[in-house]
């Protein structure tokens, strides 16, 4: 019997990524988490309305991190093509923008309740995942139009449909984003085939 090491024990890789048409404009930030040895536990992306691109960057690193401390993954290893967030984590570059400031701050709050935590900055080819996510969620919102943020933290735009592209499995189809609904909700899908 083979067993593997726990990624609680070893920690776990966030890649990270924001994206802002516009900037500012609509945007949102995808982030994936592996394990040390590559695989893949969760991704996360969301819209979050109209804001810079920095921003974005910046909620995508606190989502890595609160879903870290929520899993009790205490070393947290986080990847971005963000030169910016990564200098400002490390403390070599300076928070200068009003905006940043209490992401930055917030972001330093959870890092310090890890047990080991290290930020790396990456050429955006070593980041696509990330960047999928991000425009995806855009995509999925119909960031062509102007966004607004909802109650539950994703974009809505006025008279476009939400889109998604989805697998069906064993007789459940299964979305690819986590889509802006509510538990319950009752939705009209209307279905293409991916050819």
């Amino acid at each position: 019997m083979t067993t593997h090491p726990s990624p609680r024990k070893t920690g776990i890789i966030a890649r990270i990524d924001g994206a802002a048409r516009g900037n500012p404009g609509p945007a949102a930030y995808g982030v994936l988490l592996e394990t040390a040895g590559g695989e893949r536990l969760a991704t996360l992306a969301k819209c979050l309305g109209p804001t810079t691109n920095n921003v974005a960057e910046y909620q995508a690193l606190l989502a890595a991190l609160e879903y870290a401390l929520q899993h009790q993954h205490l070393r947290l290893k986080v990847f971005s093509d963000s030169e910016l967030l990564v200098r400002q984590m490390e403390g070599v570059y300076k928070v200068k923008s009003p905006d940043l400031k209490p992401l930055h701050a917030r972001a330093r709050a959870l890092v310090a309740q890890l047990e080991s935590f290290s930020v790396h900055h990456v050429p955006r080819a070593q980041n696509r995942e990330a960047d999928r996510l991000a425009n995806a969620a855009l995509d999925a919102a119909g960031a062509g139009a102007q966004a607004k943020p909802s109650p539950l933290g994703s974009c809505l735009f006025p008279a476009e449909p939400l889109r998604s592209l989805a697998t069906y499995q064993q007789g459940v189809l299964k979305p690819h984003l986590e889509l802006p609904l509510r538990d319950g909700e009752t939705v009209k899908i209307e279905i293409h085939r991916r050819k």
